[in-house]
């Protein structure tokens, strides 16, 4: 996969988002991101999903915490909605104030846990370094159309995923990564 290329406007809004996010993670820790060069990898991590969502309406994002990818996603991609689902309140906070002050017009935030959420018909479902990712197949799948797909970001290979996972492999800075998808069956 190559390494995601963005527009001079979207680089500025995802400039923006690093320093909103750095800003809120001294108070409330999003991540054990410390640095604008270490949530900037975590951006670039997110582009490489991002290079995946072809042909989606609407995308799941289960655990978004800080944004990550789902911030990044919608950023990037303005033609897709997406539904952020983070169960922890200030999180959860973080999310509308990203999406008040960034202006991201195609992203919702609810304060919910997946078990609650009742719609499953989303194109697309991802979660980044919320679940196991054998969990999160099971539970992805569920809440995505038939013939949707659900992502996963893998850092290290595993031989126990469901049959049919897809692993679309890069590299980021020197570590070898992995987006992965598993199609529902019509």
């Amino acid at each position: 996969m190559t390494r995601p290329v963005t527009s001079a406007v979207v680089r500025e809004k995802l400039d923006n988002f690093n320093a909103l996010f750095l800003k809120w993670n001294k108070a409330i820790n999003l991540s054990s991101a410390r640095s604008t060069a270490e949530i900037d990898e975590h951006i670039t991590d997110c582009l490489y999903l991002v290079q995946r969502l072809n042909d989606f309406g609407r995308v799941l994002d289960v655990g978004s915490g800080g944004g990550l990818p789902v911030v990044v996603a919608a950023i990037a991609r303005p033609e897709i909605q997406f539904t952020a689902i983070e169960p922890v309140h200030k999180k959860h906070a973080f999310l509308r104030t990203a999406i008040r002050e960034l202006e991201i017009e195609n992203l919702e935030a609810l304060a919910v846990r997946i078990e609650g959420h009742a719609i499953r018909s989303y194109d697309a479902a991802c979660s980044r370094a919320t679940f196991d990712l054998k969990e999160w197949f099971a539970t992805g799948l569920k809440h995505v159309r038939p013939g949707g797909t659900v992502f996963g970001f893998e850092g290290v290979p595993r031989d126990d995923l469901p049959p049919g996972v897809e692993r679309h492999t890069y590299s980021l800075d020197g570590k070898s990564r992995a987006i992965l998808s598993l199609r529902k069956l019509e």
